[in-house]
C-alpha cells in the first residue's frame, strides 16, 4: 500500500494539559505519526511518499474563505500577553439573539474570533498549527491523487486529524477536514459518487455537516452514542441527511463499552449501505481509538480486530483512501494501523 506522510506534524504539539490546570487532557501527540510510520516500515514492502503541495484551492472547496484566512493569521495576531504557548477560546457568540439586539457579528478582536470559529476548547492554536494542518490536508490530497492516477489504495497519515472540523469550525483536535477535502477532490476529478466511512470512536460531526445536504457523497459512521460521549450534540441515528442529501447520511451510534461483535455488526450495516450506493471511491476516516486501551474511548476492540476491519473493507472492492483520525493508546497505535493495512491488503488479493 502507498503510505503518505508529512514532516510538519511536530510543529503543532500542544502540552498534555494544554494551557492551564483544569483543561481536558490533549491526547493528540505529534509522535502518533512517527509511531505509525515505524510500525508500517517494519511490516513489509510498502511504498512511502512525502506529501506534495496541491495548494489552497482544493481545501477551499470544503472550507470557507473567512475561516481559512483566520487560521492562517490568528497566531500572528494573538496578543502575546495572553498566552506564551497556546491560544484557547474564551468567548463564544450567544446561541440566539440577545434581547433587543441583532444577530451576533464577527468582531475585529482575534480573541473573540477564536470563539466565533471554535466548536469547543480542545483545539488550541499554536505557532505551528496552520503549517501542520495545511500539510495534513496535503497528505490526504497526495494520497487521493495517487488513487486518481490508478493506485488501488493508500493510507494518509494525517495529523492533526480532521473529521471534527466543519466548513468554518475547528473542534476536537481538528482544523481542516482531511477526509472531506479528499472526498471533494475525488468529486472534482470526475467521480460522480464517493462514500466516506468514519470508524473513529467519536462521531465525525464536521464531515456530516459538510456533506449533509448532498447526494453525491454518502457519509456512514460507527461511533459512540453522543448521549454519552463527544461530540455530544450530533451523531444520532435519526440524522439521515436533508434536502438533496436526504437518505445519504447513516449514523450507527453504539453505547459505551460496546464490544467487537456489536461494533462489527454496525460496521456491516455501513458496508451494506456503501455497497448499495455503488461509489467510485471510498474514503475511510480511520480512527483506532476504538481499542480497549484508548484513553479517549470505552469500546473494547483488540489489536487483532483491526485486521478483520481491513479485510471487510477490502471486500467492498473499491479504490480506498484511509485517512488517519484518532487513536491515542500510543503503545498499540502503530500495530493497530498496521493491522488494518495488512488485513486490507490480504483481503484485496
Amino acid at each position: 500500500m502507498l503510505i503518505v506522510h508529512g514532516t510538519a506534524h511536530g510543529l503543532h504539539d500542544p502540552p498534555a494539559a494544554m494551557a492551564r490546570a483544569g483543561q481536558p487532557p490533549h491526547f493528540d501527540a505529534a509522535a502518533r505519526v512517527d509511531l505509525a510510520l515505524d510500525a508500517l516500515r517494519s511490516q513489509g514492502p510498502h511504498a512511502f511518499r512525502k506529501a506534495g503541495d496541491a495548494g489552497l484551492a482544493p481545501i477551499s472547496r470544503v472550507h470557507r474563505a473567512d475561516y481559512l484566512s483566520f487560521l492562517q493569521s490568528a497566531w500572528d495576531r494573538w496578543p502575546r500577553a495572553r498566552s506564551a504557548e497556546v491560544a484557547l477560546p474564551q468567548f463564544w457568540p450567544p446561541p440566539g439573539n440577545l434581547s433587543g439586539a441583532k444577530a451576533a457579528r464577527l468582531p475585529d478582536s482575534v480573541v473573540a474570533q477564536l470563539g466565533w470559529y471554535a466548536g469547543d476548547a480542545i483545539a488550541p492554536l499554536m505557532a505551528g498549527t496552520w503549517a501542520a494542518a495545511y500539510e495534513s490536508a496535503q497528505v490526504a490530497l497526495t494520497a487521493q491523487q495517487a488513487i486518481g492516477e490508478g493506485a488501488h489504495s493508500a493510507l494518509a497519515l494525517c495529523r492533526p486529524p480532521g473529521h471534527h472540523a466543519g466548513a468554518a469550525r475547528l473542534a476536537g483536535y481538528c482544523y481542516l477536514n482531511n477526509a472531506a477535502i479528499a472526498a471533494q477532490a475525488f468529486i472534482d476529478a470526475g467521480m460522480p459518487r464517493v462514500a466516506v466511512l468514519d470508524i473513529d470512536y467519536h462521531h465525525g460531526n464536521g464531515t456530516q455537516e459538510i456533506f449533509y445536504e448532498r447526494a453525491d457523497v454518502l457519509v456512514c459512521s460507527v461511533h459512540a452514542d453522543p448521549l454519552q460521549d463527544y461530540p455530544y450534540f450530533v451523531g444520532y441515528a435519526d440524522e439521515t441527511g436533508a434536502g438533496e442529501g436526504a437518505g445519504f447520511n447513516l449514523n450507527c451510534p453504539l453505547p459505551a463499552g460496546s464490544n467487537w461483535p456489536a461494533w462489527r455488526e454496525a460496521l456491516e450495516v455501513c458496508c451494506r449501505r456503501i455497497a448499495s450506493f455503488t461509489p467510485h471511491a471510498l474514503v475511510v476516516s480511520l480512527g483506532v481509538d476504538t481499542h480497549r486501551d484508548d484513553p479517549s474511548g470505552t469500546f473494547t476492540l483488540d489489536s487483532g480486530h483491526y485486521g478483520d476491519v481491513g479485510r471487510r473493507l477490502a471486500a467492498l472492492g473499491l479504490p480506498t483512501l484511509f485517512v488517519l483520525e484518532g487513536g491515542y493508546a500510543l503503545e498499540v497505535l502503530g500495530a493497530n494501523v498496521a493491522n488494518v493495512v495488512a488485513g486490507f491488503e490480504g483481503g484485496a488479493r
